[in-house]
C-alpha cells in the first residue's frame, strides 16, 4: 500500500470516526503514520497503524475532566487527548515520542497547533530517553525465546535480567521514598548454585525505610525475573506465527533511536539508513534452522547495550525535560481552546 493509497483509506467510511467522535473531528491537530510504515520496515502483509492527537475541549480543561485517548481496535487507531500526551512525552515515551520524528510525508494531518507541537519537540528531550527506551528494548528482549537466551550462556543471560531491573529501578527514587545511591547494590558475582555460572545478588542498607514502598520496589524486580522464566511459553505463539523476526528488529530500531536521541538529540522514525539491516533481522537471518534467535544477535544487543549505555553517560541533554517551557507551552495552548480561539 503506497502513501496516496493509505491517504485515500484514512477519508473512507471505514476511518469515519475520525470525524464523527465527540472527541475527535475538528479537535484532531496531527495525524500519521504509526507501525512499520513509520519505521519503513513495512512488508507487503503489514497493517496499517494511525496514529495522532487531539485537543481538550474547554469542559475538560476546566472541570479537569479525564479524556486520555481514543482506541479503534479494528483500524488499529489511537489518538491521544493533547494533555495526556504532553504528559507521555515529558517521559520519552517511545511509542509516542516517535509521533513526532515521522518523514515529513507521513503526517496525514497537522493543524497549526501540531505544527507549534512538532516545533517544540526540542523540550521533551532528556536523559529519560535512555530509561524509558531501554526499558521498551529490554520488554521486547523478553518476548525472545528463553533457548536462544542460554545459547550465549547463563551469565550473559543473566546480565540481561540485570539490566532490565536497573531500568525499573531507574526512577524508584521518583515514584518511591528516596534512598542513598548505595543502599540498593544489584550485582553479578559467580553463584554457588550447581545450575548457574553466576547470578544477581543485592547488598541492601535501608534504615526506617517504609515497608509498603519496599515491597511495591521488590514486587517489580520480581517480576523482571519472572517474565524472563515465562519468555519460552510466550514466544512459541510468536515462533509459530513467525512473529520473532518483527520482535527482534523492533529491539534494535528502538536502540537506534534511542541513540539518535541522546547523541544527536533528534528524532528519527523512518529508518532509512539502517533499513537493509532491519530488514534482514525481520526476514529471519538471524534466526536458526529451528527459528531460534542465533547468538551473534545477542551479541548485537549487548553491543547496543554499551553504546546507550555511553551515550546516557556522555550526553548534553538535561537530566529531564524543560518542564518549565513545556508547562508554558500547554497553558498557551489551553488558553486558547478556552477563550475559543483554537
Amino acid at each position: 500500500m503506497d502513501l496516496q493509497q493509505i491517504k485515500s483509506l484514512v477519508k473512507s467510511d471505514e476511518y469515519v470516526f475520525l470525524k464523527d467522535n465527540e472527541h475527535l473531528g475538528d479537535r484532531i491537530i496531527m495525524l500519521g503514520l504509526g507501525g512499520s510504515h513509520a519505521y519503513g520496515t513495512n512488508v507487503e502483509t503489514s497493517d496499517l497503524d494511525v496514529r495522532g492527537c487531539a485537543l481538550n475541549n474547554k469542559e475538560e480543561i476546566l472541570t479537569n475532566q479525564n479524556f486520555e485517548q481514543f482506541v479503534d481496535e479494528r483500524t488499529d487507531t489511537t489518538i491521544y487527548a493533547f494533555n495526556k500526551l504532553v504528559s507521555l512525552l515529558c517521559n520519552c515515551n517511545p511509542n509516542t515520542v516517535e509521533m513526532l520524528g515521522l518523514k515529513p510525508e507521513h503526517y496525514l494531518y497537522l493543524s497549526p497547533i501540531g505544527k507549534e507541537l512538532l516545533d517544540n519537540k526540542q523540550l521533551f528531550l532528556s536523559k529519560k530517553a535512555a530509561q524509558a527506551f531501554g526499558g521498551y528494548a529490554t520488554a521486547q528482549l523478553r518476548r525472545l525465546d528463553n533457548k536462544a537466551a542460554r545459547l550465549v550462556g547463563q551469565a550473559q543471560k543473566e546480565q540481561h535480567i540485570l539490566n532490565s531491573i536497573n531500568n525499573v529501578m531507574a526512577d524508584f527514587n521518583e515514584r518511591y521514598t528516596p534512598y542513598a545511591d548505595d543502599a540498593i547494590k544489584l550485582y553479578i558475582d559467580k553463584s554457588d548454585k550447581e545450575d548457574m555460572e553466576s547470578e544477581i545478588y543485592m547488598d541492601v542498607n535501608l534504615t526506617r525505610y517504609p515497608l509498603r514502598d519496599y515491597k511495591s520496589m521488590w514486587s517489580e524486580m520480581n517480576n523482571v525475573v519472572k517474565d524472563y522464566s515465562k519468555i519460552g511459553k510466550r514466544n512459541q505463539h510468536a515462533i509459530e506465527h513467525n512473529k520473532l523476526g518483527k520482535h527482534m528488529m523492533h529491539l534494535i530500531r528502538l536502540y537506534m533511536m534511542c541513540l539518535d536521541i541522546l547523541e544527536n538529540k533528534d528524532i528519527v522514525t523512518f529508518r532509512s539508513k539502517e533499513h537493509n539491516l532491519l530488514m534482514s533481522i525481520r526476514n529471519g537471518e538471524y534466526l536458526d534452522e529451528n527459528r531460534q534467535p542465533i547468538p551473534e544477535f545477542f551479541e548485537m544487543v549487548d553491543e547496543y547495550e554499551k553504546k546507550m549505555k555511553y551515550a546516557k553517560e556522555n550526553t548534553d541533554l538535561p537530566e529531564k525535560p524543560d518542564y518549565k517551557r513545556i508547562q508554558e507551552f500547554v497553558m498557551s495552548v489551553n488558553e486558547r481552546i478556552v477563550r475559543g480561539l483554537a
